[in-house]
């Protein structure tokens, strides 16, 4: 199992899938609109940008918080007997 999973994270890792074709004509739009005067989509990618940041620690921070509650109980459990 351990030797499966070392092999299909090897997989995941050496095949790399171009991502970035986007980047330069979202900065092209933004750059365009900002110097019309229109700011909305400027900020729109903004808050985009905040969301894809946020959710990795809000993540985290669940898994995290469900981890020490059900630690917390089974030190409970033990603690009783």
């Amino acid at each position: 199992m351990k030797v499966k999973s070392f092999i299909l994270l090897l997989i995941l890792f050496a095949i790399r899938i171009s991502s970035y074709a986007q980047c330069a004509m979202c900065r092209a739009s933004v750059e365009n609109n900002v110097s019309n005067g229109e700011t909305t989509i400027g900020a729109g990618l903004n808050n985009g940008i905040l969301y894809l940041f946020v959710m990795p620690y809000l993540m985290a921070a669940v898994i995290g918080f469900f981890w020490y509650r059900t630690a917390k109980k089974k030190k409970a459990k033990l603690s009783v007997r």
